[in-house]
């Protein structure tokens, strides 16, 4: 049924009569449902972070409860063809390099938040369901290039952009040890990307979106669902220990570069790549 709806979606037939004020309704409209379609593991996910109470099911933790659900997810997406084998693999890099950046964020010597609920699957005080908070993203993006027809031009060349990209993911490290060069790295991922140009299909034609404002939206959205997070008491900032108070709109900032990080992995799949288009000079 989700292949059946998922196909009426793209259906890429011309609407030769519509016009005005009717297509840009019913183009939005159908952006829309493409964009919350692709959200689906978002979705299912979050879901479960707001349903599974604070005291576990059934005896078991919430943490682990998560971490279950989101496998279950994970699952019936490569089962029923959602995603590919291909990309799953570059859905579990994302976990692995969350998971990692997690463990040192909860570090005794850094302590940048902390997940304060007891679980069996901790592993040096990070539960294991975290890496899919950014595994989530990457789907996101995979199925969002599916669904609206992505296509990139002007896009760097791929040695550029895997050292941006390395620069971002050290400088969550780093900046605890020798200044926050973010702006710095931001700056040069906005020469880089400044013509980079994301083609995509809503309806039945093509429309164009600067590359860099599509990391910052996806960057806003995810700062908004790490509120609810925090408000849920999934994991805490230590200013939120006592009472809960919104994430601080810097945060908006890393996860647009995050977002860019996370690009320029899903940009290396072979049949994505195959839709990019990078100046040979």
């Amino acid at each position: 049924m989700l292949a059946t709806f998922d196909a009426r979606l793209m259906d890429g037939s011309r609407r030769h009569g519509l016009r005005g004020g009717a297509r840009f309704a019913l183009e939005f409209l159908y952006f829309g449902i493409k964009e919350a379609r692709a959200c689906l593991f978002v979705a299912l996910f979050f879901a479960a972070v707001l349903l599974v109470p604070r005291a576990g099911i059934a005896g078991l933790p919430r943490y682990d409860a998560l971490l279950i659900v989101a496998l279950l997810i994970q699952a019936w997406m490569v089962w029923t063809g959602l995603e590919t084998l291909d990309e799953l693999k570059a859905v579990c890099l994302f976990h692995v390099i969350g998971f990692a950046l997690e463990v040192f964020k909860v570090s005794g010597s850094i302590q940048s938040w902390s997940y304060p609920d007891f679980a069996y699957t901790k592993l040096f005080g990070v539960p294991l369901f975290s890496g899919f908070m950014y595994a989530a993203v990457g789907s996101y993006i995979i199925q969002a290039w599916r669904l609206l027809d992505v296509r990139i031009r002007h896009h760097p060349p791929y040695w550029m952009a895997v050292l941006i990209a390395l620069l971002i993911y050290a400088n969550f490290f780093t900046h605890h040890y020798i200044g926050d060069y973010r702006w710095y790295v931001a700056a040069c991922a906005l020469g880089l990307y400044a013509r980079a140009t994301v083609i995509f299909r809503p309806l039945d034609r093509d429309r164009r979106m600067p590359m860099l404002l599509a990391f910052v939206l996806i960057g806003f959205f995810i700062w908004l669902a790490e509120n609810i997070s925090t408000f849920w008491s999934v994991w805490r900032y230590p200013n939120q220990l006592g009472a809960w108070s919104a994430v601080h709109v810097g945060k908006w900032s890393s996860w647009s570069l995050l977002v860019v990080m996370t690009f320029t992995i899903v940009a290396h799949l072979k049949h994505i790549k195959a839709s990019i288009h990078v100046p040979e000079h």
